[in-house]
């Protein structure tokens, strides 16, 4: 069994938050269907990587996530 440190944990609040912005900007995608996907897509792929436990491949999921979520959800300017 993995031993997890302080980085570890930092990475994981990390996730948390981005996933909050990016429920929070989804409001502003007018459409439902389209609103619906988004957070669908964004939750799947948190639970696709929630077993990963490199902190250097974690970081790089975050930056991959942050620029994904800039180009779908333009109004996410503050990540």
């Amino acid at each position: 069994m993995p031993v997890f440190g302080l980085k570890y944990f930092i990475l994981q609040q990390r996730v948390i938050h981005l996933y909050r912005h990016a429920i929070r900007a989804s409001k502003y995608i007018p459409d439902p269907q389209a609103r619906s996907e988004t957070i669908a897509w964004f939750r799947g792929e948190i639970e696709r990587n929630k077993w990963l436990t490199d902190a250097a491949v974690i970081e790089e999921k975050i930056t991959m996530a942050r620029r994904e979520i800039r180009q779908i959800l333009p109004t996410s300017q503050a990540l």
